[in-house]
């Protein structure tokens, strides 16, 4: 592996590229990204510390060959309005029509601590930009998007208008555009990088997206970390399930720190982002050939 920091991460994958086409997951790289994020600290939506990200993600996705672009907008929240910022990456497929793999990099605001992330923002983040890698020189049936949210977590505390700012304003813009059917599948992840990764089937998501990832992750050999039980969550996918988009939310949100001050890199795996990351890639072609029939 090629050790990166924060700054050098376009010098990383510039070399990483020049050493062969993508063909795995790598675990490593992953976790690199996920460090980096930790390192820049606490990164609530509105602050230097998010906009060191969000250049850390475009950046990275640079490096790679990938272009992004920024979709601002004004999170409307309890405190005021906040400056927010979406991150969309371009796939092109053979077709147009568009598979969202997402992924939120805020992290919630505390007072009293300094909370950094490292499961809830950062492994998803971290796994997103590693499936970017290893998807960007596969041929695809469908465009993929690689959609990184902005202002996920509450302001204060979490109600449908107070949680999910930059999924709302996407699906929003996606309507006004023209562009929402379009999107024929939201894979949503969030907080999968938990030592003792227990993924449960998310009530609301959709059952057929949910099942083909469920059986991918049997086949892989995986099913004590992608468990049968059903739980509901709140989270990014439910904005674009009430458009009607077909979505699924990939989330261990069975976390002993959770929302704490131990949500540290101490409390994360590299394998569990592999884990994850060799789910989605197994899922996907199974996922193209579901949407693919008349």
């Amino acid at each position: 592996m090629v050790a990166c920091g924060l700054s050098a991460a376009a010098a990383c994958e510039t070399t990483a590229s020049q050493s062969g086409a993508a063909t795995a997951f790598d675990a490593e790289r992953a976790w690199e990204h996920l460090r980096a994020q930790v390192v820049i600290g606490p990164r609530v939506s509105g602050t230097p510390e998010n906009a060191r990200t969000r250049e850390y993600i475009v950046s990275t996705l640079s490096a790679m060959g990938i272009k992004s672009i920024a979709q601002p907008f004004d999170g409307r929240t309890p405190m005021g309005a906040v400056k927010m910022v979406n991150i969309i990456a371009t796939l092109p497929g053979e077709r147009p029509d568009r598979i969202i793999l997402g992924s939120h990099f805020d992290t919630k605001l505390f007072k009293d601590f300094r909370f950094v992330g490292a499961s809830d923002g950062g492994s998803s983040t971290a796994a997103l930009l590693e499936l970017a890698r290893v998807l960007k020189d596969q041929p695809r049936p469908f465009t993929i998007e690689l959609l990184f949210l902005d202002g996920e977590e509450a302001v204060a505390e979490w109600t449908a208008t107070d949680s999910t700012y930059g999924s709302r304003h996407y699906v929003q813009h996606a309507k006004a555009t023209g562009t929402l059917a379009a999107i024929k599948a939201f894979i949503l992840l969030d907080m999968v990088g938990d030592k003792d990764l227990n993924i449960r089937r998310e009530q609301n998501s959709t059952r057929w997206l949910t099942d083909i990832i469920w059986t991918a992750a049997h086949r892989l050999g995986h099913q004590r970390h992608f468990l049968s039980d059903i739980t509901p969550i709140e989270d990014d996918h439910l904005p674009f399930l009430a458009a009607g988009v077909p979505s699924v939310d990939i989330i261990d949100l069975d976390y002993p720190s959770w929302h704490t001050v131990t949500d540290t890199l101490d409390n994360v795996s590299a394998q569990s982002l592999k884990v994850v990351g060799d789910v989605v890639l197994a899922a996907l072609p199974e996922i193209e050939q579901r949407l693919l029939k008349p």
